[in-house]
């Protein structure tokens, strides 16, 4: 017997495969297999089965689907038990012999772990054979729809980026074309298969389809997105007007997987033997900078008498995440039992509860020492409950608190984030943007990173803007956003990629007398001193909200200009002071 999500679900067993009706038991079913081996919370379930408008009944009726399922799987000899009710939630106990999505992960670690060998491509082809189509096609949820299938689809994709990159460099370029057509037909955005694609072309003597291809892409990212290619494609489309010779393609090295969804954050088991750790995050894209930082992190982190607890504090916004899994990135062959990350807010900037944040942490597992990122933490509440769960792994937390409480009683380190320095933010905006479009204007591209307070978040909102209006000069982006800095600096199809919602959520999660010291620190000049406006007790409560510095000496306190530029704005809208103010 074998539960299957890679493609509609449905159960496997002997001859027989049964997919199952969209129902709510085949939505919380689908939930479970998702975190194999894990307690999936209760509150994750209810939101699985009705999305997120559970009904008052809802805790009674998801008893029901349990039981319902349970009957559907003694049809099939499938023990009751399967479905483990636990504190907090449920359990389903699946391995590489009952679940395609546990052996599909087990068998592209296998193919890591050979990279550079023929076993690898055979595991991949292997990993890829398991799946039928779309994941969960027939699972009505909303919630994994919109979350679990796009991220298990990524997963498919990295694969088959690979296996094209392993056929390219075997030569054997005619066998993936129908890969590659497929891939750059439907997913053009995901450049690199064109740039497979017109490759293979034009290694085949097809010059003329290759460069129909190059130019159909490059209209449809114009059309759609605003923006060119990318380099890769564009040195291509240049080596076939020349009619240079490729020269053979160089074997690839090994893959680095986009992080894993957190359903696939867990160890795998075949017949009792740990399968290799979690992949971990991948580089950050456009990362800049931060050296100081990433060997600071490094250091602490991969020395084995080094804290067991690392805290990244900071204000909102100015690159916590980015620098945590870039290290963790960078670091990941000192943790061979695998590097994990998991996110402790849900896409709406909300906290995850205990039992969702236990849910998604990963099976203790042998093969060495680990490394698990907790990102985005809310306090050290929502962290002090998941550290004795973490099975000896090092832990590396974001946080814009310092979590005093949780370094306190477990010991660790914090290291506090501040803004980039000039040349950083120079560098980073070059490597979203193009280092040719910043260098063309590099006296506005300083003005543009001033604006933005050399803070990463608000460097990126500007480059997004920079990309997706390629006749915008640097310099005429750097006045429109100087006008209204913390108004302007938001991208509307993502709430994460806006200075109102980002710096609005920090500041409105304060408590009223913090909020209101906040908004006052904000409409003092600088260097007045905010010790004389404000009791210290009030002060350090915002250092350890993220929301203030520690200052040099003689100066205890100090608030970053972008942040004083914000509460000023905010005082000045009345609305949004309304909200925020005490009384």
């Amino acid at each position: 017997m074998r539960f299957q999500l890679l493609g509609p679900l449905s159960i496997a067993h002997g001859p027989e495969t049964v997919v199952l009706k969209p129902s709510k038991p085949t939505s919380l079913l689908a939930a479970l297999l998702l975190h194999p081996g894990t307690v999936v919370s209760t509150g994750y379930l209810l939101r699985a089965v009705w999305d997120e408008e559970p009904p008052a009944t809802a805790r009674a009726a998801l008893q029901t689907c349990v039981l319902r399922l349970r009957r559907l799987f003694a049809k099939y000899g499938i023990s009751a038990t399967t479905i483990e009710a636990v504190p907090g939630g449920y359990r389903m106990r699946n391995d590489t012999e009952t679940l395609d999505l546990a052996l599909f992960r087990f068998l592209t670690a296998q193919a890591r772990a050979a990279a550079g060998t023929p076993e690898e491509l055979y595991r991949l082809r292997e990993a890829l054979s398991l799946w039928q189509g779309q994941p969960l096609s027939n699972v009505a949820s909303g919630m994994l729809q919109r979350d679990a299938v796009p991220a298990l689809e990524q997963e498919r994709l990295l694969v088959l980026e690979r296996v094209c990159d392993l056929e390219l460099a075997a030569g054997n370029c005619h066998q993936v074309l129908v890969d590659l057509y497929e891939g750059a037909r439907h997913r053009p955005v995901r450049e690199r298969f064109t740039e497979q694609l017109v490759e293979a072309l034009y290694r085949t003597g097809r010059q003329a389809e290759a460069l129909a291809e190059y130019r159909t892409v490059r209209e449809r990212l114009r059309d759609e997105l605003g923006v060119d290619p990318g380099p890769g494609l564009r040195r291509l489309e240049l080596a076939i007007l020349r009619a240079e010779e490729l020269g053979p393609a160089a074997r690839p090295p090994g893959p680095e997987p986009a992080p894993p969804h957190p359903a696939s954050a867990l160890a795998v088991r075949d017949r009792g033997r740990a399968a290799p750790g979690p992949a971990g995050p991948p580089p950050v894209p456009g990362f800049a900078g931060r050296a100081a930082d990433l060997r600071a992190l490094a250091g602490r982190l991969t020395d084995p008498g080094g804290p067991r607890l690392l805290v990244v504090s900071g204000a909102p916004g100015i690159g916590k995440s980015a620098l945590a899994r870039q290290s963790a990135y960078e670091i990941r062959a000192a943790f061979p039992g695998g590097v994990s990350a998991v996110d402790l807010t849900r896409p709406d900037g909300s906290p995850l509860d205990t039992g969702e944040a236990r849910a998604l942490l990963p099976a203790p597992g042998g093969g060495g020492r680990r490394l698990l990122l907790l990102d985005n933490a809310a306090g050290a509440g929502q962290v002090l409950p998941l550290l004795p769960e973490t099975g000896g792994a090092t832990v590396l937390v974001t946080s814009r608190r310092a979590l005093a409480a949780a370094v306190a009683t477990h010991g660790g380190f914090v290291h506090r984030l501040d803004v980039l320095s000039p040349a950083e933010a120079q560098d980073l905006l070059a490597g979203l943007v193009g280092a040719e479009r910043i260098a063309a204007e590099e006296p506005a591209a300083r003005e543009l990173a001033a604006v933005c307070g050399w803070f990463p978040l608000a460097l990126r909102i500007a480059a997004g803007r920079l990309l997706t209006r390629p006749g915008l000069s640097v310099a005429d982006c750097a006045a429109w956003l100087a006008a209204d800095p913390p108004g302007r600096l938001a991208l509307a199809e993502d709430p994460r990629l806006s200075v109102p919602e980002v710096l609005g959520r920090a500041v409105g999660a304060l408590p009223p007398e913090l909020r209101g010291a906040f908004l006052l620190l904000g409409s003092l000049e600088p260097g007045s001193g905010p010790a004389t406006a404000v009791e210290e007790s009030v002060l350090e409560q915002l250092v350890e909200a993220g929301m203030l510095e520690d200052g040099p000496p003689g100066e205890p306190y100090r608030i970053h200009a972008f942040l004083r530029g914000y509460a000023r704005w905010l005082a000045r809208d009345r609305a949004g002071a309304a909200a925020l103010l005490p009384g």
